[in-house]
């Protein structure tokens, strides 16, 4: 539930997008990545079950700190392509009342009581290694009925971790809860030297937002109905495009990609 600071040297890592020879393209490689991804928590020891949005994301941006505008674009084009990348509906509200995903850019003084207003929780605490942090509610069925963000945005900036921390903590938010470093080239991945969505983690929300995919399913549901669907994906060039097709976005023209 938090970006851990990885202050080891940068990596570099080409993709191809000539081929389906990269190791993440590779069925049996997206079936475990949505496994360790979705289906685990950071925090919480074994399987989990699905868990997404079943009803609209509305989201409210709420500043702290400085640059407002700024960082509202930064999560106004996130958001756009996260909608676009799963289909699913995801608007700014109007007010706070009517939100059900909260993004607050908070200052390091400030982000503990702003995690323990907006989770609504007194005694939440991020973790020592935590740059941001996010926070689900989900129903009886583990379908997510509200979510949260928060960014000390000037630690994060110290850390050069401001664009990452958008970018990872409403991407988890979505219902890809946990981290690892079995997954590869990935925002979920401290290891990774991309801030922004790769072509793998477009794929794995793509597999989530499935709506045969639902929520509360268990691993051994989920794995047969993957495998007819990256069949499909294998066969019509969505995994061998994924990494082309995740690079159209605003965000990536922003950043100079």
């Amino acid at each position: 539930m938090s970006k851990r600071l990885w202050l080891g040297l940068s990596m570099l890592f080409f993709v191809s997008q000539a081929s389906a020879q990269e190791p993440w393209q590779a069925t049996d490689y997206l079936q475990q990545a949505f496994a360790e991804i979705a289906l685990h928590n950071e925090y919480t020891p074994g399987e989990q079950p699905v868990r997404k949005w079943m009803q609209p994301v509305k989201v409210w941006l709420e500043h702290h700190t400085d640059q407002p505008e700024q960082h509202a674009l930064l999560a106004k084009y996130h958001f756009q392509h996260l909608a676009k990348i799963t289909g699913h509906s995801i608007s700014f509200a109007r007010s706070r009342q009517e939100a059900n995903f909260i993004v607050v850019f908070s200052h390091l003084q400030l982000w503990r009581n702003d995690i323990a207003l907006v989770s609504g929780n007194l005694l939440l605490k991020p973790p020592n290694d935590a740059a941001c942090m996010f926070g689900l509610s989900l129903d009886a069925k583990n379908a997510i009925t509200k979510a949260w963000v928060v960014i000390p945005v000037d630690f994060a900036q110290e850390h050069r971790q401001l664009l990452s921390c958008i970018v990872e903590e409403t991407t988890q938010a979505m219902g890809l809860p946990s981290d690892s470093d079995k997954v590869f080239p990935s925002i979920f991945n401290d290891h990774t030297p991309e801030s922004l969505l790769t072509g793998l983690d477009a794929l794995l929300l793509k597999m989530l937002y499935q709506p045969a995919i639902k929520p509360g399913m268990r691993a051994a549901q989920v794995k047969p109905i993957l495998a007819n669907i990256l069949q499909k994906w294998q066969t019509d060039g969505t995994i061998l495009d994924a990494e082309k097709n995740v690079r159209q976005s605003e965000l990536y023209e922003m950043m100079g990609f």
